[in-house]
């Protein structure tokens, strides 16, 4: 066989430069309609969500991947942005039954909404591949499921090496991912604390990755502890600046997960009437985060704040 050298793709590393923007800002240049949007469960990026529903005249339409989610793809789901959903498990979590969820897939209530399904390994494995370069990957996850019957791209074959069964799953390149992290600098080096799930695998896969951080630090913070450096400069596009950002879940390190206002979101959520309702209030009755975490208020965010930091701090030995 002759050899034939991989051709290199040229311009997929994104530059050193100063990626500090709003979140209307970034939204606005890497948000597109009918994008295929990729998104993790940790640290869910709320700010970004809420940004691109009060855009959501313009962008019409997304393709949404997630690995799982709990409530805040919801929110997408709500205002009728979501056509087709790939996932691995979406659904309310501790807050209970996502009837949000519910009424899109069996009532086709804001729109109609196409499900493909993998096991939670599976659909993370699809980024895993498409941070690789590869176009599938093989899993023992999903055999002697119903979701290969259910779902026609899995395939499965019989292993080369062993030749016993393996599903093979395609690979996920979204056009935008977006993650809420802990910290990031302004060129784009971005540090995760504590559980961060896929968010790695994600923004290396993604053409295009927004991401929202609690605070923004000095470059020579990131060099003094490079090993937290989760997402490097290189995969990032945007940083957005989002103190409080994954409310009304947690932030590990930063805040509590804030279950009674999420458990009074739900029960909101439980008719569309009552999802329009609280999103007129809480998403289009701001002009950004700030205004939305004024409305929610600042004492109740810094409570979330002290309840977590009281069991534990970034840094402290306890």
């Amino acid at each position: 066989m002759r050899f034939q050298p991989i051709p290199i793709q040229e311009g997929i590393a994104k530059p050193p430069a100063y990626k500090i923007m709003t979140a209307k800002e970034a939204i606005t240049k890497f948000v597109q309609e009918d994008c295929y949007l990729g998104m993790t469960v940790s640290a869910a990026p709320a700010s970004l969500i809420w940004e691109m529903v009060r855009q959501r005249d313009r962008i019409k339409t997304l393709d949404l991947v997630i690995t799982s989610q709990i409530g805040m793809s919801s929110v997408l789901i709500g205002s009728g942005l979501v056509r087709k959903l790939e996932m691995g498990y979406n659904w309310g979590g501790i807050e209970g039954e996502d009837k949000v969820f519910r009424r899109a897939v069996e009532k086709g209530i804001p729109r109609p909404l196409e499900v493909e399904e993998y096991s939670n390994y599976g659909a993370a494995m699809r980024w895993l591949a498409a941070s690789m370069n590869l176009d599938s990957i093989g899993t023992k996850s999903q055999l002697g499921s119903d979701i290969v019957k259910y779902n026609p791209k899995i395939k499965v074959i019989d292993d080369p090496y062993t030749g016993s069964p393996v599903s093979m799953v395609p690979a996920s390149r979204p056009d935008v991912a977006i993650i809420h992290a802990a910290r990031a600098d302004e060129i784009g080096n971005v540090q995760c604390l504590g559980l961060y799930g896929n968010t790695d695998t994600l923004a290396r896969a993604a053409k295009h990755v927004i991401v929202s951080v609690e605070e923004i630090i000095t470059s020579a913070e990131i060099r003094r502890m490079p090993n937290l450096t989760t997402i490097p400069y290189y995969y990032v596009d945007a940083i957005v600046h989002s103190p409080f950002g994954a409310h009304w879940r947690e932030s590990t390190y930063y805040y509590h997960h804030d279950l009674p206002y999420g458990l009074d979101v739900y029960r909101q959520f439980a008719t569309q009437e009552g999802y329009e309702a609280w999103a007129d209030k809480y998403v289009h009755g701001t002009k950004d985060w700030n205004e939305y975490c004024q409305l929610v208020g600042y004492d109740r965010l810094n409570r979330l704040r002290l309840s977590e930091n009281k069991y534990q701090k970034f840094g402290e030995v306890r």
